[in-house]
């Protein structure tokens, strides 16, 4: 066999190397994401974490125990400007440092973020206090999810579940279904502002016209994310997300 010469260039993320740790159950968020961060030079790295069938408190601990090994599959030559872990119930009941360490003792990356600091960043972005829940899961699941923006500082209005305990279904709830209970968090004056959470809804292409209706911003788990992530890159070209929030 003959060698050959050649050559090494840089890699490939020159505007920016972007991690997503994904539960093994979602079925959005990478879709959702390809159609924000649309640029060639931009590099998505994902792994993937076992979530099981059912996400319980049960199921997202286990997610804790997981989530080092999920981390350490990245490529180790990439430098990353951001890694997300992409569950926000996960986060509020595991602990958004605690993800962070987890995450960072296995890879290197100058930001570690997920969905539900993203969405709190977003929401003091916007300037907004009183906010209203949309989620697909049980009260065990959302329950902690509103009790974090509690904590945070916010005030929940007005929360709407849709019950869901199969985490297989929450990826084939109607976006009709969660545009209509958006409509109905959102019409309430006590709202500024409406949160669909959750990285499995299929969310992305019913916000801008949410938005144009209710006549205030609607911030998502995937669209958070996204813009925190995204405030972490070198270039913001080729990035294109919906709603006030990317405005």
């Amino acid at each position: 066999m003959t060698g050959l010469p050649y050559r090494l260039t840089t890699s490939i993320g020159s505007t920016a190397t972007l991690g997503l740790i994904v539960l093994q159950a979602d079925e959005t968020i990478e879709q959702d994401f390809r159609q924000i961060f649309r640029s060639p030079d931009i590099a998505l790295h994902v792994s993937r974490i076992p979530s099981g069938a059912e996400l319980t408190p049960d199921t997202i601990a286990q997610m804790e125990v997981d989530l080092p090994t999920a981390a350490s599959l990245f490529p180790a030559a990439a430098q990353f400007d951001a890694i997300g872990y992409a569950c926000t119930s996960g986060t509020t009941l595991i602990g958004a440092d605690r993800v962070a360490q987890l995450v960072a003792d296995r890879v290197a990356a100058a930001m570690v973020t997920n969905p539900l600091t993203a969405a709190i960043a977003a929401f003091r972005a916007l300037q907004v206090q009183r906010i209203g829940i949309v989620s697909p899961y049980v009260a065990t699941v959302a329950g902690p999810v509103r009790d974090a923006f509690l904590s945070a500082g916010f005030v929940v209005s007005h929360t709407l579940s849709f019950g869901e305990r199969i985490e297989a279904r929450v990826a084939r709830i109607d976006p009709a279904s969660i545009r209509q209970a958006a409509h109905e968090i959102g019409r309430h004056r006590d709202v500024d502002a409406v949160f669909l959470s959750c990285t499995n809804l299929r969310t992305l292409g019913i916000i801008d016209n949410l938005e144009q209706t209710l006549g205030k911003p609607v911030v998502s788990s995937n669209q958070a994310l996204a813009w925190h992530m995204a405030g972490a890159g070198r270039d913001r070209t080729g990035i294109k997300g919906p709603g006030m929030l990317f405005r």
